[in-house]
């Protein structure tokens, strides 16, 4: 894959979180949230202002990329167990666990604050 093609698919993405972050909060403009820049450090989402930052206290990266697959075959797996909502841990050596769920899931959990 092109490197333009690689980046076109991880804006889609950071494009796609920051829209839902404004649909949440509607009191949010994109002038209190925007999206990374190319090569620019930091987290891929931007809370630029105290407001945007209190009502989501996040840091955001995201990753936009084939690789995962495998981590989709175990959230797969979480989803057939039951059907309540899947949550995969995962953790790597000397690493910290990582909790992951839908990101829909997630954002009704914020409306529901």
């Amino acid at each position: 894959m092109k490197n333009d093609s690689k980046q076109a698919k991880g804006r889609y993405l950071q494009n796609l979180v920051r829209d839902r972050i404004v649909k949440l909060y509607p009191v949010l403009t994109k002038q209190d949230i925007r999206t990374s820049m190319r090569s620019e450090t930091g987290a891929d989402i931007k809370l630029l202002t105290q407001i945007a930052r209190k009502l989501f206290p996040f840091s955001i990266e995201t990753k936009n990329r084939q690789e995962f697959r495998q981590i989709y075959n175990h959230f797969e797996q979480a989803k057939r167990h039951t059907n309540q909502t899947p949550l995969l841990i995962i953790k790597m050596n000397r690493e910290r666990p990582l909790a992951i769920i839908d990101m829909e899931f997630f954002f009704k959990l914020q409306e529901d604050e």
